[in-house]
């Protein structure tokens, strides 16, 4: 346990005093009506939007995941996230000008625009509590651990005492705030993180107990975990933290920030922003941040922390108050920070509590819209009145505030929520890349896919064969080697349901393709159908897929390369950085030109 000094708590105070500040000024504003509290009028830029997407999953349960994989796999180990900038380009270049033309409140409400009748109904009702309520519990619970985690080291509190603190202040700011509160305050929540993050890392690498970054990078403990790209030789290695997350995870699962197509509160930031453009450049930048800037100062701190806290054992000695069924390797990240001297430490807190305050305010205000838009209004109160909708957004922001506390007073390290989320979605993202592009899909695939996926995974974490296949091998994350037989039986599932079942009426179809405009090959069949009946479906728009893909990859290239620059020139390897500094920037000059041929299609 640490104790704070007087500039530590002037700090923390200060930043309490100006983020409550902001919820309380915007709180009239954004309780005029629904959309404002949900989506700010649809008038946001994409620099705010951008860097509300990064300050959003700049959560407190993040660095303690990254430092539990640095600890358990290397550094290279991290490709089980980083492998998702794949998904989030295509969202970027593919997907953003899509959801920007559809104009719905929730990315749920989608389903009623292209699909019909009964199953669309029930599919946007169910996924409105499965997604909204389920899922997003389960998120801010990993989010809430991770904070119980750091008050327990750092400040020796309860459990409860955590959470009892915590919640409280995140729900108040959230109810009162909305979309716009959160917004706004996350633009002062990125750069105090931001700030306290690269503060952090610099210090704990230079204590005397880790002797400088030279002295840590020589560490033979450490040594063998620098590696960002498995050795060829080693198989298992090569195929659970490499081959399958690029080949398979980033296309067939469905997790929270990095939906295939878009969705959840990515979804929502696209449908507030200006416009198509303003979507596209908020949702770049966001990958940019996310992946090629700020992974390295939490790889860093965790790279200390084996020198430090070589073991668990180590870390149960220097910290007792912990129980054991919370005792993991992502407690080392919360152990380094106790080291921090008085002002960096409470700018480090107030970091923490930033980054808690952003992730759960933006999880609230995106599950409680799912449950005003697409549970309460379209199946209980069809005809409520603004007010009553923005009254029982704020009754369910703090009902979820409570779930999600509750969940995270039984969970143990942020590895197992990210595993269990990874494996319940596996299989159902290819159905929400081509729902866009293929007219056969129908609300049949959907349901099927969802359901297949999460009856399966249940069956394989409850059952001896997933005690197998889910199992912990020779320090490896859990054992993927068998999760695309999951991704195989998922897709397959819902393809034969698509054929086996009737195809969407030709209105909503007709009526998707006219708003919409997806274009390419999978529409053709309809723009012709819709031409010998005399409806102008806009078949003529220059489809911009192909443009797209080349943008995604280009766009992947110039942030792998920019990630793994600077990890080279942390290792003090010049040439390589030069290589990949120059393969960075020529990317991004392709990029520049590839981008203005989009730009020419988007409205």
């Amino acid at each position: 346990m640490i104790t704070l000094g007087l500039l530590d708590y002037a700090i923390i105070v200060t930043f309490f005093a100006i983020t409550l500040g902001i919820g309380f000024y915007v709180s009239k504003s954004s309780g005029k009506s629904s959309s404002e509290f949900f989506l700010s009028g649809r008038s946001m830029p994409w620099w705010l939007l951008g860097i509300s997407m990064v300050a959003t999953t700049f959560s407190t349960d993040t660095p303690n995941l990254v430092t539990d994989i640095v600890r358990t796999n290397g550094v290279a180990g991290n490709w089980v996230w980083w492998a998702f900038l794949l998904t989030g380009l295509l969202t970027v270049f593919i997907y953003a000008r899509l959801w920007r033309r559809s104009n719905v409140n929730t990315d749920l409400e989608f389903y009623e625009l292209r699909y019909g009748g009964a199953p669309a109904r029930f599919l946007r009702g169910f996924r409105a509590i499965y997604l909204g309520v389920i899922f997003n519990v389960i998120t801010m619970s990993a989010v809430t651990l991770a904070a119980i985690k750091i008050g327990g080291i750092m400040l020796g509190l309860e459990a409860w005492q955590t959470v009892l603190i915590a919640g409280l202040v995140t729900v108040v700011f959230s109810a009162i705030g909305g979309f716009k509160g959160v917004v706004y305050t996350d633009f002062i929540l990125f750069f105090v993180a931001m700030g306290g993050t690269i503060g952090a890392a610099y210090y704990l690498v230079n204590i005397p107990e880790v002797g400088g970054l030279e002295r840590l990078l020589s560490n033979p403990d450490v040594k063998d975990k620098l590696k960002m790209i498995p050795e060829l030789d080693d198989t298992k290695a090569l195929v659970t933290l490499i081959i399958i997350p690029l080949a398979v995870q980033w296309w067939s699962s469905w997790y929270p920030g990095s939906e295939p197509g878009g969705g959840g509160y990515i979804a929502q930031r696209m449908l507030s922003a200006k416009n198509g453009k303003h979507a596209i450049a908020a949702t770049f930048f966001f990958n940019i941040m996310h992946y090629a800037v700020r992974p390295w100062p939490w790889i860093l701190v965790a790279l200390a922390s084996i020198v430090v806290f070589p073991d668990l054992d180590s870390l149960k000695q220097a910290f007792p108050i912990i129980s054991d069924d919370k005792l993991g390797h992502d407690l080392a990240y919360s152990a380094m920070l106790t080291k921090l001297p008085t002002g960096l430490l409470g700018l480090v807190l107030t970091s923490l509590v930033a980054a808690y305050m952003s992730t759960i305010s933006t999880q609230l205000n995106w599950g409680s819209s799912y449950i005003v838009y697409d549970f309460y209004k379209e199946r209980i109160h069809p005809k409520a009145s603004e007010k009553r909708l923005v009254a029982v957004g704020r009754i369910s922001t703090v009902a979820l505030m409570v779930l999600s506390a509750a969940l995270a007073l039984l969970l143990q390290n942020a590895l197992q929520l990210f595993e269990i989320l990874l494996v319940f979605g596996a299989g159902t993202g290819l159905i929400f890349i081509l729902r866009w592009f293929w007219w056969r899909i129908n609300a049949w695939s959907e349901i099927t896919a969802m359901f297949a996926s999460g009856i399966l995974s249940l069956a394989l974490k409850l059952t001896p064969l997933g005690d197998y296949l889910f199992s912990v091998n020779d320090g490896l994350l859990p054992s993927w080697s068998e999760y695309p037989s999951v991704v195989l039986t998922t897709t397959l599932a819902w393809l034969l349901v698509t054929y086996l079942t009737r195809p969407e009426h030709r209105e909503v179809l007709y009526g998707f393709c006219e708003k919409i405009r997806p274009g390419g090959p999978g529409w053709e069949k309809i723009v012709q159908q819709g031409r010998t009946e005399g409806v102008d479906l806009k078949s003529g728009e220059k489809w911009s897929v192909p443009s797209g893909v080349l943008a995604m990859l280009l766009g992947t290239m110039l942030i792998y390369a920019s990630l793994f620059a600077v990890g080279h020139w942390i290792y003090g390897e010049w040439l390589l950085t030069s290589t990949l500094t120059f393969l960075a920037v020529l990317s991004a000059v392709c990029l520049v030109f590839t981008w203005k041929k989009i730009e020419e299609i988007i409205e």
